[in-house]
């Protein structure tokens, strides 16, 4: 895992050459951070049902992005050693009439860990439902090539406010599926609001509220 290291650093490097570019009017950053009452990723709790303070910065460049986002992490299984994620990535978001595609690579690291590094390759879609959209998205071991996570998902505003959103998903290398549904507030064009159900097979279902501010 730890040779994985390589492309986060590459992907912090890059990402910090894009947000120079972006002080020079040549792309866009931007910044949110959230408080959520349970950290839950494809169904299961990263912070044992506890609540969490994230926060990232994304720069952006025609097709072209980067970021880090970053989240304390209190895992109920594994390393009980890990206390903080940091994610790193980067993609391409080409589109083709109406289809917006999003291939990118993410690295999940955990520096209070020994340096692990987790990362995956990721390939997306989505198309316009309505008012709405809906689409799939894949992810797989950036090593091994194999287990992917993969999902299908939807989105539909219900007001100019409100909205509601789900997603339905397989995670072949623990072999469970999970679903959630959530909707989500926009208090005003900076601050929002998300309540959201989750569930992974084998695991306690979840529950959990976002604030979220975006700039």
């Amino acid at each position: 895992m730890k040779k994985t290291l390589v492309a986060a650093v590459a992907i912090s490097a890059l990402f910090a050459g894009g947000a120079a570019m972006a002080q020079d009017d040549a792309g866009h950053l931007s910044y949110n951070i959230a408080v959520t009452s349970n950290y839950v990723w494809r169904g299961v709790t990263q912070t044992d049902n506890n609540a969490a303070l994230q926060g990232g910065i994304d720069y952006s460049k025609g097709m072209f992005y980067a970021g880090a986002w970053a989240s304390n992490v209190d895992f109920p299984y594994g390393d009980g050693n890990a206390d903080t994620e940091l994610d790193l990535y980067m993609g391409l978001t080409p589109s083709a009439g109406d289809f917006h595609f999003d291939f990118g690579a993410i690295a999940y690291t955990y520096p209070s860990s020994g340096g692990d590094v987790i990362s995956e390759l990721k390939a997306a879609v989505n198309h316009p439902m309505g008012k709405g959209t809906i689409g799939a998205a894949m992810y797989l071991d950036a090593e091994t090539l194999e287990d992917p996570y993969y999902e299908v998902n939807a989105s539909y505003p219900l007001t100019d406010k409100w909205s509601v959103s789900g997603a339905l998903g397989n995670y072949e290398m623990y072999g469970y599926t999970t679903k959630n549904i959530g909707f989500t507030y926009a208090i005003n064009d900076t601050l929002g609001l998300d309540l959201r159900w989750a569930d992974a097979s084998k695991q306690p279902s979840t529950f959990a509220a976002t604030i979220k501010a975006s700039f």
